[in-house]
């Protein structure tokens, strides 16, 4: 399965990861194993993406001095600078579709579970495709 994004998954069971909101309003997704996926991924891989995941949002909204200075050198551009230069956020974001797009390969396709790009779900869910089940709707 090297193209994943073929794999139909509108009509597949879904799971939902939430955010965890106890600690501010930082991207963080809670670090509970649903039901739905036990004895589909093991814990330890589960548990072992979801702090990744956490881990570079965490640092993608960090703020440093290299922020402060993007910062500083868009406004003194009038924010033309971001026509042509990417900020750190957006890089982690690059990172972040790419972690997951290799968790996919090695990790969840093979088990029969797809990960979706929080992304693509406005990064208020973690959405985990189970993609042998059809959804009963």
């Amino acid at each position: 399965m090297d193209d994943l994004s073929r794999i139909p998954v509108n009509h597949c069971a879904k799971v939902f990861i939430q955010r965890d909101y106890s600690e501010g309003t930082t991207v963080h997704f809670q670090e509970k194993f649903p039901q739905e996926l036990e004895g589909k991924i093991e814990f330890e891989n589960f548990i072992t993406t979801i702090r990744k995941l956490n881990d570079m949002y965490s640092e993608a909204e960090s703020l440093n001095s290299r922020t402060y200075c993007e910062s500083c050198f868009a406004c003194m551009t009038a924010y033309l600078s971001y026509i042509c230069m990417n900020t750190h956020y957006e890089i982690m974001l690059k990172k972040i579709k790419r972690y997951i797009e290799d968790q996919n390969h090695t990790v969840y396709v093979p088990r029969g579970l797809l990960l979706v790009d929080p992304v693509e779900r406005g990064l208020r869910v973690l959405e985990v495709c189970i993609l042998n089940e059809v959804n009963g709707r």
